[in-house]
């Protein structure tokens, strides 16, 4: 195993410089620091479990985690696995704060704002794709907090490393089932959530490309929004099955799934192939009542809790995340694994 010598005599540098880079600590030219990362990589260097208690500790973390709050029960799931590690961090002196707000810019900026101002070493966070995000993200990253993204992410920023699934191929994954399951030929809609939210607009790329480059016995009709809102989502599934009484086919790209289906219940209409996502207790009672044909899953309490543990390696030890990009499994349930 490298020790911290070793890394030092191979660096041409003192001990003390390797422990102000490993553990993110002290002043040191982006040059030098570079330099013994790239060796403590190539040596598979990984720090003491001692010793990351004992950093830990003796920095009294602060972490903070904003997280969607919609009235998506997904988040719930995500919500259990920041609870379950942040009782695992408690142990290391390291305190995690949790907030929860809504497709809301102004509201997630403030809340990001407000831990930095209380001492928060780093934050995790469910970024709305929006430019003042990104900005906030930069300048807290200048400042020295990072941020992890989690469950969605945000483009050209200086975010430390994204949790979650990778929306595009689940998109991919959708269009798949849909014309293995669905009755050429599709004529299909797309029920999503806020186009501000960069998952959502992944999934429906990812969706539409693969249909473009392989199934063209799939048409898409129209694409609607619903906030993630039940009754938003029952309102516009209802209006798009009567204004378009071809449409057999449903791709669910977000929340709001039950409402959904409750209107293609009230349509009277048997005949709709539906494709959704993820796992809370509505969607997989359509599941099994055969409303839904089958539903992509994304490991919520995974990016719940893993976020916490790389941003709480980092900030006791320097180490990076091994991956910027830290996928969960694309899980496909039907009826009968559900």
């Amino acid at each position: 195993m490298a020790t911290i010598k070793e890394i030092a005599e191979l660096a041409g540098v003192s001990r003390g410089t390797v422990d102000r880079v490993l553990n993110n600590r002290g002043a040191v030219s982006e040059q030098t620091a570079r330099k013994v990362l790239d060796i403590a990589k190539a040596l598979q260097y990984r720090p003491n479990r001692a010793g990351i208690v004992l950093a830990a500790q003796k920095r009294n973390l602060k972490i903070g985690v904003i997280l969607f709050d919609n009235g998506n029960p997904f988040f719930d799931e995500v919500l259990s696995g920041v609870q379950k590690k942040a009782r695992e961090l408690e142990e290391y002196n390291c305190c995690v704060s949790i907030s929860r707000v809504g497709f809301d810019l102004n509201a997630q900026i403030a809340a990001m704002e407000g831990m930095a101002a209380e001492g928060a070493s780093g934050l995790i966070l469910t970024p709305c794709n929006e430019p003042a995000v990104r900005d906030k993200i930069n300048e807290l990253a200048a400042r020295g907090i990072p941020v992890i993204t989690t469950n969605t992410d945000i483009e050209n920023s200086a975010r430390l490393a994204y949790v979650g699934c990778d929306f595009y191929r689940s998109g991919q994954t959708a269009a798949g089932l849909m014309h293995l399951i669905g009755k050429s030929p599709i004529r299909a809609g797309i029920i999503t959530g806020s186009s501000r939210v960069l998952c959502h607009t992944d999934r429906i790329a990812g969706f539409q490309d693969r249909i473009r480059s392989h199934y063209p016995d799939i048409r898409i009709l129209d694409t609607r929004e619903n906030s993630d809102d039940e009754f938003e989502s029952y309102s516009n599934t209802l209006a798009m099955l009567q204004e378009h009484p071809d449409l057999n086919a449903l791709y669910f790209a977000a929340g709001g799934v039950y409402g959904g289906c409750r209107a293609i219940l009230a349509s009277g209409r048997t005949d709709i192939t539906v494709i959704s996502c993820d796992k809370v207790p509505t969607t997989r009672e359509m599941l099994l009542n055969g409303v839904i044909d089958a539903t992509i899953c994304q490991q919520p309490s995974i990016q719940g809790s893993l976020p916490l543990e790389l941003l709480f390696t980092y900030l006791a030890t320097g180490q990076k995340p091994a991956h910027e990009y830290n996928y969960t499994t694309v899980d496909i349930r039907i009826r009968e694994n559900v």
